[in-house]
Formats: structure tokens, C-alpha cells, sequence
């Protein structure tokens, strides 16, 4: 027969379980935030071609797209009938959310072409 678990011993196992438990919780946190990111990013530069295919500003129109606080966290570049959207996600560290950095584009045709 084996031996019988002393008392207290499940509390402790449990204890130096629980740093390696938070970093698995964290680093799953982090991967939807860039997976939200991309969305945002996505969605925003969508937004951006259609309001350009609209005549209207597109770089506007993407930046509007973004909550706000996204906002700070984008840079929209608009050049002929693309708009690309570079996002950075919350992240607790500024370099790690400048590695995880997402991008998005999206294209259209300017109006004024009629092809």
C-alpha cells in the first residue's frame, strides 16, 4: 500500500501551483487582445476603402471606426485606394505591445476612375 497523504499537503501543491496558473490566465488575456485587435483594426480599415470609394476622407472615416481607445494606440495610413491600420494592443508592458503590433488593409477603387 502506498503512503497517506499528509495533511495540508493538497494546500501546498495548489500554492506553487499557482504562479505558473497565472501566467497561463495571462498570456491567454493577452492572445485574445491581439485577436480583438486585429478585429478592430480590420473593421476599421474596411470602413476606411468604403468611405474612400464614397469620396469621402477614408483616413477619417477609419479613425472613426476605432474605439476610443484604440485611438491612441493606431497610426491610419491612406495612399490611393488603400487604407492600412497598424494597431497595437493593450499589453502591460509598452514593448510588448509594440511586438504584438497588428495590421490590417483594405482597398478600393477611387470613384473618380469608373473602372
Amino acid at each position: 500500500m502506498g503512503r497517506r497523504p499528509r495533511s495540508g499537503q493538497a494546500a501546498v501543491e495548489l500554492l506553487t501551483a499557482l504562479p505558473a496558473l497565472a501566467l497561463a490566465a495571462a498570456l491567454a488575456l493577452q492572445l485574445l487582445l491581439v485577436g480583438y485587435s486585429m478585429t478592430i483594426a480590420d473593421g476599421a480599415a474596411e470602413a476606411g476603402a468604403l468611405a474612400g470609394t464614397a469620396g469621402k476622407d477614408a483616413k477619417r472615416a477609419a479613425v472613426q471606426a476605432l474605439p476610443g481607445w484604440a485611438r491612441d494606440r493606431a497610426h491610419v495610413s491612406v495612399e490611393g485606394g488603400r487604407v492600412r491600420v497598424e494597431l497595437r494592443p493593450p499589453a502591460p508592458f509598452a514593448a510588448v505591445g509594440k511586438a504584438l503590433e497588428v495590421s490590417s488593409e483594405a482597398w478600393s477603387r477611387d470613384p473618380k476612375d469608373g473602372n
